[in-house]
């Protein structure tokens, strides 16, 4: 193909792609983004969860929980936890929900936003120990959300935070995301709140995106 411009949504594929045999063709990244007027800070209470208002939620979002998306992470961290936190898990299948310990709860895959919106806003970290990601969309809509982010430097995904909307800690290390967790309780979940939401807005509004990728089309830089 002669004439081609690729567009990538991170910063990390686009680098791949410059150390490929694609890399004579121009390549430009759009990010994925988020609706925020779907996704925004809903008025959640976590009993309609089933979980005790008191409790400091952990929250994690797959569409599957493979071993790729983490599952063994929060298994992990779940020994470690005191009594006051609980991890809320979505997207797990029936064989994993009769097989989670006592302080890890979820459901199966919702299609339900606004009970999704609903999670994301009463949880007090959004989790994400991804081991292969390009750009997560998940990380955008709890930022969105007004919840901040712990994930793994895995592909993109650290290119969604930054040090006023969450922590970006080395994949595979359990210590570390434990510790990321106990700084984000300690500072408290207002804390990163306003930030979470600004930084969606100005970096990750899908309405953005969209005027980009036109915009990229009428100045003809697709040659």
């Amino acid at each position: 193909v002669e004439n081609m411009t690729l567009v990538t949504p991170s910063k990390w594929l686009k680098d791949l792609v410059g150390e490929s045999f694609l890399r004579r063709y121009q390549t430009l990244v759009i990010n994925n983004g988020v609706d925020t007027d779907v996704f925004y800070p809903k008025a959640s209470e976590k009993s309609s969860f089933g979980i005790s208002e008191d409790k400091f939620v952990i929250l994690g979002v797959a569409a599957q929980f493979t071993p790729r998306k983490g599952l063994k992470y929060f298994l992990e961290i779940a020994d470690k936890l005191d009594e006051n936190s609980v991890i809320f898990l979505i997207g797990l299948n029936k064989k994993q929900l009769r097989s989670l310990p006592k302080n890890i709860t979820g459901i199966e895959r919702t299609e339900n936003i606004e009970k999704l919106v609903e999670a994301y806003s009463m949880a007090d970290v959004f989790v994400n120990p991804t081991l292969e990601d390009n750009f997560p969309t998940t990380n955008l809509e709890a930022l969105a959300c007004g919840t901040p982010v712990i994930t793994f430097k895995t592909g993109g995904s650290p290119e969604t935070v930054d040090n006023n909307t969450g922590i970006v800690v080395e994949k595979g290390d359990t210590e570390a995301l434990l510790n990321a967790i106990e700084i984000i309780r300690k500072n408290g979940k207002e804390y990163y709140a306003k930030n979470c939401r600004k930084h969606v807005i100005e970096n990750f509004d899908s309405n953005d995106k969209f005027r980009e990728y036109i915009y990229l089309y009428k100045k003809g830089q697709v040659k």
